[in-house]
């Protein structure tokens, strides 16, 4: 099955296409690449470019791709698309291939993406993709695309967009962690206590594990992840082999 994330970011189109081309720019908002370098090509080629990822604070995984996009359509949208591959023995992720859409609506833009890939390691990679890696995927994508969306209609960068993120993840522990010794140290309080407080520390509880992220902070619930019945890749997908 193939991965679909989509978001409405009110921005200009020129800029949206400028933070997700820019390999500078795109390596600052996407959760899924460290660096991203663009290598040199004749006109008219699709671009390959060189990404990693750091996995851990000593270990990166690397690997190739190449891109191509198109800049006007008759119909006012735009799609890049791209092909990648990763030779590390440690990547998960073999070779896989996918799309970017921009959809001009309104004052905004409806930016979308779709993408699939191989996972090595045989049975047990396919069934570690299937129950863990995927759905790690598909949340970093969304999480991703809203910390683009902050920036580009907020103003708040990435880098600040993962510090809220991070201070949100650390009070909500805090509170529930808080809420959790506090229900399990009630039957020790005072009998006045015992009725008056469990209730407000479970309400604790929820609102620790269920509330909605502040305005400020990332979240990949406000993007849609699921395609559309209709969905399907562009005709420039095809255009690409897949790197070696």
């Amino acid at each position: 099955m193939g991965l679909y994330i989509e978001a409405r970011i009110h921005a200009e189109l020129d800029l949206l296409w400028d933070r997700t081309q820019d390999p500078a720019q795109h390596q600052r908002w996407d959760l899924r690449f460290t660096t991203i370098d663009y290598l040199p090509r004749a006109e008219g080629e699709p671009q390959h470019f060189r990404y990693a990822t750091r996995v851990l604070p000593f270990l990166s995984v690397a690997g190739t791709g190449v891109s191509a996009g198109e800049t006007e359509r008759p119909d006012g949208t735009r799609t890049s698309a791209l092909r990648f591959a990763s030779p590390h023995p440690l990547s998960l992720l073999k070779e896989g291939g996918g799309y970017w859409r921009y959809v001009p609506e309104g004052d905004g833009v409806r930016f979308l993406t779709g993408y699939d890939y191989r996972p090595r390691w045989g049975r047990f990679g396919r069934v570690a993709d299937r129950f863990l890696f995927r759905p790690l995927m598909v949340w970093a994508t969304a999480w991703s695309f809203d910390r683009l969306r902050l920036w580009l209609e907020r103003g708040i960068t990435p880098e600040r967009a993962l510090w809220n993120w991070l201070a949100e993840l650390a009070v909500r522990a805090l509170v529930l962690t808080a809420a959790c010794v506090g229900i399990f140290q009630g039957p020790g309080h005072a009998a006045s206590l015992m009725f008056a407080i469990p209730p407000l520390l479970l309400v604790a509880a929820c609102l620790a594990l269920f509330a909605s992220p502040l305005p400020c902070v990332p979240a990949a619930r406000r993007c849609v992840r699921r395609a559309p019945a209709r969905a399907r890749a562009p005709r420039l997908t095809r255009t690409l082999e897949t790197p070696r």
